[in-house]
């Protein structure tokens, strides 16, 4: 199931008064439990480096029918950057409902960003938007490491990226669709866990997480980010040095089966 998990860290920032405010407010932002539908299931993992995070994400249904999944990473760690989250959180939920597709959301959301901007504070977003009936995802990307879709075929990665939220003016986003097939899922990710070091500072990078995602059992959901992010652990011999979060939908086959 969908799952925050806080982990004691150390930063400056970090003071008895207002950080458990803070904890409660992050945890407000999140979904409070997997999202299930017609043969579709979204749910979430995220391990903070300190008391709280500066990684931030949504799922829901639209009035149309069709699924939306966000999420975010701002610059920085800490206090301040969990309070630019739920200031991020806040803009994309005030937009993600009108119906526009992620692309516009996206360049919506940095156009208010940029309207006050704080200085030295941005951060990386993803908006993407599941079709049921046409079991197509549309998705634009704001300088996140890209998705990855998981089938039968293998793992591959989707579209591009794109320049961060709230970090320069008039920025546009490209658009890019994928038709998914029952059994298919698609992984979220913040840069937390591509860019995890070992302890030799020697990154995991795309291309291993790759290589990881292609080998992991994704039949269920909430063991594939669990096995996701214990690998990941174990890589870093348990010394992350940044939030992970990872959102994933799976399909389901249209006999109600959880199989690939």
């Amino acid at each position: 199931m969908g799952k925050i998990k806080f982990e004691l860290g150390h930063t400056a920032e970090n003071s008895e008064i207002g950080m458990g405010e803070a904890v409660l407010i992050q945890r407000s932002l999140l979904p409070r439990e997997p999202l299930c539908g017609p043969n579709l299931e979204v749910t979430y993992l995220m391990r903070t480096f300190s008391d709280v995070g500066g990684d931030f994400l949504d799922y829901f249904f639209l009035g149309d029918g069709k699924l939306g999944i966000y999420i975010g990473d701002v610059v920085g760690k800490g206090l301040s950057a969990a309070m630019y989250g739920a200031l991020a959180a806040g803009g994309l939920r005030a937009i993600h409902k009108t119906g526009a597709d992620p692309a516009s959301v996206l360049e919506l959301f940095n156009k208010r960003l940029r309207v006050r901007p704080i200085a030295s504070r941005y951060c990386s977003t993803q908006y993407a938007v599941f079709d049921p009936i046409a079991q197509e995802l549309a998705v634009a990307n704001a300088g996140l490491p890209r998705p990855l879709h998981l089938s039968l075929g293998g793992c591959q990665a989707i579209g591009e990226g794109g320049l961060p939220s709230g970090l320069f003016d008039g920025a546009t986003y490209e658009l890019h669709k994928v038709q998914l097939a029952p059994g298919d899922a698609v992984l979220f990710t913040t840069d937390g866990l591509s860019e995890a070091q070992d302890v030799q500072g020697e990154p995991l990078d795309m291309d291993r997480l790759i290589e990881l995602c292609a080998v992991l059992d994704y039949r269920s959901p909430d063991a594939f980010l669990r096995s996701l992010f214990d690998s990941i652990e174990e890589f870093t011999d348990g010394q992350p040095s940044d939030d992970m979060t990872a959102a994933i939908l799976k399909l389901h086959a249209t006999d109600g089966s959880r199989g690939r």
